[in-house]
């Protein structure tokens, strides 16, 4: 009986084999993960000013996350009574005209400005949109290499920028819960929200922040900072709205995320000050280095200077196309009353 026994439990061990993920190569990330990345345009009523960024669809209908930043005016420190949302073209041409126009309207469900997190609604989606994986970060190590899609000024829509994990940082800036990856992938601003996927093509973090400059001058090279999914999947179950479609994290996922804001509550009475967004057409704030630092690591920014497209022009006419349909709806309606 003893030898029945072992032989049965030898045969059970042959049959237990260990299933790996594969690892894709950036081409398979990229054609896997940037259907569902979108961009994120914030604009004033006035039709002047605004502010551009990345976004992730994290659910088939039409659930946004980006950063906080993206979508608060800084002058208010509320948010933009309007959002434009451009989904991606099956191909990239480089001509904006052409890649951006399967634009739709978004509204704001919630967003924190400490851990720089927003989520969004897109209006009016028939059909299931493409999502990308907001995965457990916790499985992520330094070493591990991960890529980002963004639209980072200076170069193109839709655009993979390729690296690895290079620290890990807990309370990011002095704020309990924010936890971050930094990381040597390229960022800029415009990948402000956009997501950090690793070889498996799983989102694994939410682009926020950059170093660049430090305080006495000095140049800052290959410091980058993204939230870790698990902070934004811990937010994402506390707002109520996408729980359905996140699995459950283990119980090690990580503390609370702080000073959450409800849609329902907007706008508040007294804003929470949004991160510091570069102002349009003004040079970019010196950023502050990990070792070095005096002051907040700033949201994603870079110096203005010649490129593929003009963040700025964009946001700006998009803006501006937003107020001229509104003054054409409103004479129309007072054409309407005079009959």
């Amino acid at each position: 009986m003893k030898y029945i026994l072992i032989f049965f439990a030898a045969l059970i061990g042959q049959g237990q084999t260990t299933v790996e993920a594969k690892e894709l190569t950036p081409r398979e990330i990229y054609e896997q993960a940037s259907p569902a990345v979108v961009m994120v345009m914030g604009h004033s009523d006035s039709g002047k000013g605004g502010s551009g960024g990345t976004g992730s669809i994290i659910q088939t209908d039409g659930m946004v996350l980006t950063n906080a930043h993206v979508v608060i005016e800084e002058k208010t420190g509320k948010p933009y009574p309007r959002l434009s949302v451009f989904l991606k073209p099956a191909r990239v041409s480089g001509d904006t005209k052409a890649d951006l126009v399967r634009m739709v309207r978004a509204n704001l469900v919630a967003y924190s400005s400490p851990l720089d997190l927003a989520l969004l609604k897109l209006e009016g989606v028939a059909a299931p949109l493409p999502v990308i994986d907001l995965s457990d970060s916790d499985r992520t190590k330094i070493g591990d290499r991960v890529i980002a899609i963004g639209h980072p000024e200076q170069g193109g829509l839709w655009t993979l920028t390729t690296g690895v994990i290079s620290a890990e940082v807990d309370n990011f800036n002095g704020v309990k819960g924010k936890h971050v990856f930094q990381t040597e992938t390229s960022l800029n601003r415009g990948n402000s929200g956009g997501p950090l996927v690793d070889s498996e093509g799983h989102m694994i973090g939410v682009n926020t922040a950059i170093a660049r400059v430090a305080p006495d001058g000095m140049p800052i090279t290959s410091i980058s900072f993204s939230l870790k999914s698990s902070v934004a999947r811990q937010w994402l179950r506390e707002q109520g709205t996408v729980s359905s479609q996140l699995p459950a994290l283990p119980p090690s996922g990580p503390t609370r995320a702080a000073a959450e804001v409800p849609a329902a509550q907007l706008p508040m009475q007294q804003p929470i000050p949004a991160p510091r967004p570069v102002p349009n057409q003004t040079p970019a704030p010196k950023m502050v280095s990990p070792k070095s630092q005096s002051g907040p690591i700033q949201p994603l920014a870079t110096p203005p200077l010649p490129r593929a497209y003009n963040l700025d022009e964009l946001v700006s006419d998009r803006s501006k196309a937003e107020a001229d349909l509104d003054g054409m709806i409103l004479e129309m309606r007072g054409r309407m009353k005079e009959r």
